[in-house]
This record gives C-alpha cells, structure tokens and sequence, in this order.
C-alpha cells in the first residue's frame, strides 16, 4: 500500500504463510493424520511446540524488518497502542491474511498428494461444540480466545518496548504463544490468531467457515484489551512521544546605546 514500505509487507506476508504451513502442518499431522497416536497430549504439546519455534525462529529472523507480527491481532494491539497508524495496520492485515491463504494451499497441495488424506483430515482448523476436544460452547469459545489473546498480545507489547531488554524478547513471544496453545488446544485447536484461521478454514470449508466469525472477533477483541492493559500498567511505554521543539532564544529588542558626552 501506498506510504508503507513494500518489504515490510512481504514479510508480513511470507512470515504469516511460514507460521501456517510448518504449525498448522505438525497440527494437521497429529491430529488429523493421527501420527500422535492415542495419545492426545503428544500431538498437544507437539503443535504448542511447532507454534512457539517457528514463531520465535521468525521474531529473529523478520523482526528486524516488520516487527513479526504475523497476527492480524498482535497488529490490533499496537494499532490501539498507537504504536502504529491504521494505513499501515491495514496494510498488515491484508498481507497477513493474503500469506496465510498462501500458506494453507501449500499446506493443502502437499497433504493432498497423499494417499492418506481425505476430507476428513482436515487441516488445523479451528472449532467449538462437536469440534472441540471438550465440547466448548460459544460462549466458551469466545471468552477462551478473547483471554488467551489477551495474553499473547499483552507479553508481546510487554517485551517489546523500549525499557524491555531487546534480545530476548523473540525468545519469550515464542514461548508465550508455546504457553497458550498447551492450553488452548483442547479447548477450540487455538487460534489466537484470525489469519492462522481463515487461510485454513477457506480449504476446508462446512462447519470450519461457519464458525470462522469466532476467530476473527474473539482475537481482534482480544488483542485491544491488551493494548489497553498495557497502557494503563505501563503508561509511559504507550504513551506518544513528544515532540520537543528547539530551544530558540526569545527575541528582544536590541537596547540603545547611549553615548556618554564628555562633561
């Protein structure tokens, strides 16, 4: 988009298509393939894992460039934050939606060539009621993602302002999102994440795409509150900064000289 810069976009994007294809593959693969095996907890700890390392190799790798966000939600709290204007929060919306659509169809071709998928596989979408390991309503649905949101959003705007230590905060977003998805997963597979949902939600369509409005609100909401917990515990961290205007001597009349007649 126009006034943003190009690169930033693009890895917005490519980090986006990266996070769904390797996470949302080792999901798919556990639990959708079932190479877990009986045991659920394997294939849980197993796609919290893949979230947390691929997102905390792209922090180092991208960060420098867009910041790695890579979550239409994380963008949402540094847009409320105002650490960002809403011409380029939008610009990352679009790249990160447009990556993570990307990413699912590769993830699709991929899986679809093999004997083993069906349409029963899937591919790592999101979900409540029949869909959810514990049979989530709705409203648990809801408040599940717009908490753990929360969370993730506010320990990445934590660690991401200037007092914080710059080195390892890819470290601690890595492990924060690993965190939320150990919890997450039996609840609606986690997606704390609108973009992760609707690349793959998009390919499998039925009940995923019905219930796709939950994992766009409930993290976007999420990721506002955030911005506003963070402001009001670390005031000075969102505030705007302030625009200090040289020091300029006042202008005063020049005094007149008087000449001393001689007596």
């Amino acid at each position: 988009m126009y006034g943003i810069e190009t690169r930033k976009l693009v890895a917005e994007a490519i980090g986006t298509a990266l996070l769904v294809f390797f996470a949302v593959g080792v999901a798919t693969l556990s639990f959708g393939f079932g190479l877990a095996g009986s045991s659920r907890s394997a294939g849980i700890v197993a796609t919290a894992m893949a979230f947390g390392l691929v997102l905390l190799v792209m922090a180092y790798a991208l960060g420098p460039i867009s910041g790695c966000h890579v979550n239409p939600a994380v963008t949402m709290g540094f847009l409320v934050s105002r650490r960002m204007g809403l011409r380029e929060a939008i610009g990352y919306w679009i790249a990160q939606v447009a990556g993570a659509i990307v990413g699912a169809f590769a993830l699709w071709a991929v899986f679809n060539g093999g004997t083993a998928y069906n349409s029963d596989v899937g591919l790592g979408t999101n979900g409540f009621g029949k869909q959810s390991m514990i049979g989530l309503n709705t409203i648990g649905a809801l408040t599940a993602e717009v908490v753990l949101t929360c969370l993730f959003v506010f320990t990445i705007l934590s660690v991401t302002r200037k007092a914080a230590p710059p080195l390892v905060a890819g470290a601690v977003i890595g492990l924060s999102l690993t965190v939320v998805h150990l919890v997450g997963i039996p609840l609606t597979g986690t997606s704390v994440n609108p973009a992760r949902s609707i690349g793959p939600a998009l390919f499998v369509g039925g009940v995923a795409l019905s219930q796709l409005w939950v994992f766009i609100v409930a993290p976007l909401v999420g990721g506002a509150l955030a911005a506003y917990a963070h402001g009001y515990l670390y005031p000075a961290a969102d505030a705007p900064e302030e625009i200090v205007l040289p020091d300029v001597p006042e202008q005063r009349p020049a005094a007149r000289r008087t000449t001393k007649q001689p007596t």
